[in-house]
């Protein structure tokens, strides 16, 4: 079938929750893709950084394939030979004390707020059903009834209420209104040290380390939603070590599999999920062996395959080419490591989905944020000529002077 077919199809029978750009996709390798009729296209997105390792990376694959043949699920009822290996080298990697495995991000978030009102009851001696967790306006922490419920965009609220009650937003970046926002029932704070869906909105210098001081002095608990910024993207394993800090609580998943299988985990110190108890939370398929073997390798090749620094070196290289561009449509550009966005000026006559359009018909996959943001987050193998390439693609989009 080619991509009118398959896209007539998708329309008929599936719920349009999705407005994707209009390529059909059958093949990926490294930093590229291939759609049904063979044509090629690097791919900017990275699924949203799932693949930070590229797409079908061999060693991931294999090692898929051989714990595919082995075990793949026992469910938690029972101990499996791969999830303490995952626990340790997991641990170990990033200084954690403790993981709690699952498998979306949306998951880690929601085991997240979990553990921390349960700590804040138990812990802090929080008056019953009064804990308050803080977040930031535009944040955006997944789709489950709980998060949405302290979203601040209508198109995500609209609709789905009533919602939970505990949660307050303030500024991102503001660390004056973190501080008014503290009251003696705060359990928590959780936020994305940058701002993805936002439109890669990056706080100022020193933000996360008066963040950590501050919950420190609160007896508040800081999580951290590396999610999206995690294992690699920001040029950093994780992006807190930019500002040398530890949270409490560390969200991660997306290129926790490298795009072959869904897996997250909550990365903890001891006193915020020591207060969970068997039969107080769990999935099946979390920590299944299937997964878990997936993970392990996806971090090691991230590790010895230095894609860590390769982010950190061409996304600096990335966002100095792209800031070279004279082109009046431009109202910014803003990243760290391989997260970078370029916003358009609101007068523009096009906006960023039809940006995105253009780029897609010469083979660049991107994904516009909002109305005026689009997004570039390749796969950290990409290499500098492969940037050169793309930057002529932009280049001829925007219309470069």
């Amino acid at each position: 079938m080619n991509t009118k077919n398959i896209i007539e199809i998708e329309d008929q029978f599936g719920a349009k929750n999705y407005n994707p750009l209009n390529v059909v996709l059958k093949k990926g390798e490294g930093i590229w893709v291939w759609d049904v009729e063979g044509r090629k296209y690097m791919d900017c997105l990275s699924a949203y950084s799932a693949v930070n390792q590229g797409h079908c990376h061999p060693k991931i694959r294999q090692a898929l394939i051989d714990q595919s043949s082995k075990l793949t699920l026992t469910s938690r009822a029972f101990r499996n030979d791969q999830l303490a290996l995952f626990y340790q080298e997991l641990c170990e990697l990033t200084q954690s004390h403790k993981v709690l495995p699952m498998n979306s991000g949306a998951e880690a978030v929601e085991t997240a707020i979990k553990s921390v009102r349960k700590w804040g009851y138990e812990a802090k001696r929080i008056p019953e059903d009064k804990a308050e967790i803080i977040v930031c306006d535009n944040n955006f922490h997944g789709r489950t009834l709980a998060i949405i419920g302290f979203s601040s965009d209508p198109n995500a609220r609209n609709n789905f209420g009533p919602f939970a009650p505990g949660f307050k937003s303030i500024p991102f970046g503001d660390v004056d209104a973190l501080e008014n926002a503290i009251t003696k029932n705060t359990a928590a704070f959780m936020v994305e040290p940058i701002q993805g869906e936002a439109g890669v909105i990056i706080p100022p210098d020193g933000y996360l380390k008066k963040v950590r001081e501050i919950c420190t002095q609160n007896n508040v608990i800081l999580i951290l939603d590396e999610i999206q910024t995690g294992l690699g993207r920001t040029g950093k394993l994780l992006a807190e070590e930019h500002e040398g800090i530890q949270s409490d609580l560390t969200l991660i998943g997306k290129a926790l599999s490298g795009g072959f299988y869904p897996v997250s985990a909550v990365l903890s110190n001891d006193a915020v999920l020591g207060v969970l108890k068997p039969g107080q939370h769990g999935s099946t398929f979390g920590g299944n062996p299937l997964a878990c073997a997936v993970a392990r390798k996806a971090l090691q090749v991230l590790i010895e395959e230095d894609m860590i620094q390769n982010s950190a070196t061409m996304g600096e290289y990335f966002l100095s080419e792209l800031k070279k561009i004279q082109s009046p449509l431009i109202k910014e550009l803003r990243g760290k490591g391989l997260l970078v966005a370029l916003e358009l000026k609101k007068d523009s006559k096009v906006s960023a989905r039809q940006m995105c359009e253009m780029l897609l018909k010469e083979g660049l996959l991107c994904k516009e944020t909002h109305k005026t943001t689009i997004r570039f987050a390749p796969p950290l193998v990409i290499k500098k000529e492969e940037i050169d390439l793309a930057l002529q693609k932009i280049k001829i989009v925007l219309g470069e002077k």
